[in-house]
C-alpha cells in the first residue's frame, strides 16, 4: 500500500500520478472500512447462525452450553447461553422479561453497539428485569411504569444472556433461561409464548469466518446497511462505504477491478485485525510485568471503547477480532463483581502456543474468586473452542477437580496427548494449529488485582 510521490505540472497533478493516488486511496479506505465495520458483519453472523438452528426472531432462541461443535468467537463452557435475535421492525416496541436469579446479559444493536445490561449487572441487579426496547424513531408510550426504556437505532438487535450454574447446577441455570419472556408491548395483556430451545448437541456456527477474507464480507455488510436506517454517529464511515459502492438504496454490483480490490482489502483487513488481537505492542496489554498474560480487552471503562476525547480503535479491533458483544459490565475490573478475562497466547519464553507441543500451567491455590474459575482453549484461526478428538476445550472449577484438598497449587496441561501427571486435568490440542486461552475468574477478589496472586506462564515440557 506504499504510495509513490504525486507528480505535479504547473500546480496540477499529472494524470498518471492522479490515477495511482485514486487507486491507493480506494484501497486504504476499504481496509479502514473493513476494520471499522467488522463488528457489524460479526453481529450479522450471530443473528444468521442462531436462525440456522431453527430459531425465529421474537419467538424462540437457542440455549446451549458451548462445546467445540458450537463455532463462535471465544464462547465458553462455563455457563449456558441464550441468544435471541429480535426484530423491532416486525414487532414494534418489544419487552424482555428476565426472572430473578444469577443471569448476566445485554442487548447490542445491529452495529454491535451496547444498548443495555440485564440481570446481575443491570438495573435489576439480579432481582428481575423488564426492559422495553423502542424501535428507531418510535415515540415512547405513555404508560411505561415498571419498564426500563431503551431506544435502539437499528431494527435488528441481539439479546445475549448467560445463566451462572452456581454449585454446578446446569439444570437450574437452563431453567432460568427457559423462564425468559419476549413479547410485543402491544400484547402485554396476553403475551405469546417465547421458546428457549436446547441446542447442546446441535452443531452451530455464529462466526463470519466464511466471509471475512473475501468479497462476501462486503455483500453481507451492504445487506445490513440496506436494511437499517442511517445512524448519525456512523455518518463519516458510512460515507467511506458509499465511496466504495456500498450504500442504502443502491445495488451492490462492483466492476471486476473493484471486486478484486475489495477482496484484497478484506484479506488485508482480516490480517490486520489478527495482528491487533495476537501481536499487539501496546504496553497496557500486559497484566503483570513478569508474566506473558495479557488483558483480553484493553478498555475496562465502558462497553463502547471510548476514552476521553476519542475512540480507542486498536482496543476495539483487538476485541472484535477474537470475541463478540460488548458491555461495560463485561470489561469492568472491579473486586467482587463481574469477571476477569486474561488472554494467553505465548509461553514464558514469548513463543506462540503450539498445538503440537505439551505445556503445563501452574495455578496457585486458592484462586481468588467468589463464584468459580476456568481455563478455555481456543483455536487461533477460528477463535473458537479447539476441536480435537477429546471433544472438550475447557477446565472448569465448577465441574472438574481443579482444587485438590490441601494443595497450594494445581497443574493443568495442554497438548496433543495426555501426560501421565495430568490426572484428567488436560485439554487436547491439535498439531499444526496454534491456540490461545482465556483464564476467567468470576467474582474476582483483591489478590487478582493487586498482583498478590497470579497464575504461572505456560511451560513447554517437550
Amino acid at each position: 500500500m506504499d504510495q509513490e510521490p504525486v507528480e505535479f505540472r504547473d500546480g496540477y497533478p499529472v494524470a498518471e500520478s492522479a490515477v495511482r493516488v485514486f487507486d491507493h486511496v480506494e484501497v486504504r479506505r476499504a481496509v479502514e472500512a473493513y476494520r471499522f465495520f467488522y463488528p457489524v458483519v460479526s453481529m450479522e453472523a450471530i443473528l444468521r447462525g442462531t436462525r440456522a438452528t431453527g430459531a425465529v426472531d421474537n419467538e424462540s432462541a437457542p440455549v446451549l452450553l458451548a462445546r467445540p461443535h458450537h463455532v463462535g468467537f471465544t464462547l465458553n463452557s462455563d455457563t449456558p447461553y441464550l441468544a435471541a435475535g429480535l426484530d423491532l421492525g416486525r414487532s414494534g416496541p418489544l419487552v424482555i422479561e428476565v426472572p430473578p436469579g444469577p443471569v448476566v446479559g445485554l442487548v447490542d444493536d445491529h452495529y454491535h453497539r451496547w444498548l443495555v445490561d440485564i440481570g446481575l449487572p443491570g438495573l435489576g441487579a439480579g432481582h428481575g428485569d423488564r426492559v422495553l426496547l423502542l424501535p428507531p424513531g418510535h415515540q415512547e408510550p405513555r404508560d411505561t411504569a415498571g419498564y426500563q426504556v431503551v431506544r435502539s437505532d437499528t431494527w435488528q438487535v441481539l439479546c445475549a444472556l448467560r445463566a451462572l450454574p452456581l454449585g454446578g447446577d446446569v439444570a437450574a441455570a437452563n431453567a432460568l433461561l427457559a423462564a425468559v419472556r419476549v413479547y410485543p408491548l402491544a400484547r402485554r395483556e396476553s403475551p405469546p409464548r417465547f421458546l428457549a430451545v436446547n441446542r447442546d448437541d446441535t452443531a452451530m456456527d455464529t462466526t463470519p469466518l466464511a466471509w471475512e477474507d473475501n468479497l462476501e464480507f462486503w455483500r453481507v455488510l451492504h445487506q445490513v446497511v440496506e436494511a437499517e436506517p442511517p445512524v448519525e454517529e456512523l455518518r463519516p464511515m458510512l460515507g467511506v462505504l458509499a465511496e466504495l459502492g456500498i450504500e442504502a438504496g443502491r445495488p451492490f454490483a462492483p466492476e471486476a477491478s473493484r471486486e478484486r480490490m475489495l477482496s484484497d482489502a478484506a484479506r488485508r483487513g482480516r490480517d490486520e485485525l489478527l495482528v491487533s488481537a495476537f501481536a499487539s505492542r501496546r504496553p497496557d496489554r500486559l497484566v503483570w510485568p513478569d508474566r506473558a498474560w495479557e488483558w483480553a480487552c484493553l478498555r475496562p471503562e465502558n462497553g463502547a471503547f471510548e476514552r476521553p476525547g476519542s475512540l480507542d480503535v486498536e482496543a476495539r479491533d483487538r476485541w472484535f477480532a477474537q470475541a463478540i458483544v460488548a458491555s461495560p459490565a463485561m470489561f469492568r475490573r472491579e473486586r467482587g463483581a463481574g469477571s476477569l478475562y486474561w488472554l494467553g497466547v505465548r509461553d514464558g519464553t514469548g513463543t506462540y502456543l503450539d498445538g503440537g507441543r505439551t505445556y503445563r500451567l501452574r495455578v496457585p491455590l486458592p484462586v481468588p474468586q467468589t463464584m468459580f474459575w476456568s481455563v478455555t482453549v481456543y483455536d487461533a484461526a477460528t477463535r473458537s473452542e479447539v476441536a480435537a478428538e477429546q471433544g472438550q476445550a475447557a477446565l472448569r472449577s465448577l465441574f472438574d477437580d481443579l482444587e485438590p484438598s490441601g494443595a497450594d497449587h494445581v497443574d493443568l496441561y495442554m497438548g496433543p496427548a495426555e501426560p501421565a501427571a495430568a490426572e484428567g486435568r488436560w485439554v487436547q490440542t491439535v498439531p499444526g494449529r496454534g491456540w490461545f486461552t482465556y483464564f476467567r475468574i468470576y467474582g474476582p477478589q483483591g489478590p487478582a488485582f493487586d498482583g498478590e496472586w497470579r497464575p504461572g506462564d505456560f511451560e513447554p515440557l517437550d
